[in-house]
């Protein structure tokens, strides 16, 4: 089962080029805040996006449907509320769509970005977890 103690290497080994960003977010802010790094992972990917270098996001979905389908309750969490929902709100402030994010996703991850949006849309009143609330 990953925990919240082993995200950020496993994070920094599917997304290598995220190690500066992610440092830098570090020395921002307290090493333990996930939730403040993936917005700045949020603003990596689109950069790479914006850039056509999207050779890492393979593994990134697959970071991300680890996270899903191996993780504890925390890390479930995060990879829905703390990654997904960070690329759709940066993504979404720009003139790029969060949904060309989409297509990179795995089934349980991209469950979850669905309902994110149905939340969002007011279509649920919350979001549930993947692994344990939505039949694939």
């Amino acid at each position: 089962m990953i925990t919240k103690a082993e995200i950020a290497a496993l994070w920094l080994a599917a997304c290598p080029s995220f190690a500066p960003a992610y440092e830098e977010s570090c020395a921002a802010y307290e090493d333990d805040r996930l939730y403040t790094h993936a917005g700045a992972f949020a603003r990596h990917l689109l950069r790479l996006h914006r850039s056509a270098r999207r050779e890492e996001f393979p593994a990134v979905a697959g970071f991300i449907e680890r996270l899903h389908t191996e993780g504890d309750p925390y890390t479930r969490e995060f990879a829905t509320i703390g990654i997904l929902e960070g690329i759709q709100n940066v993504w979404s402030h720009t003139d790029v769509s969060p949904e060309e994010f989409l297509p990179f996703l795995q089934p349980v991850s991209a469950a979850s970005w669905h309902c994110l949006n149905q939340f969002w849309a007011g279509q649920i009143p919350s979001v549930p977890d993947p692994t344990r609330d939505i039949p694939l």
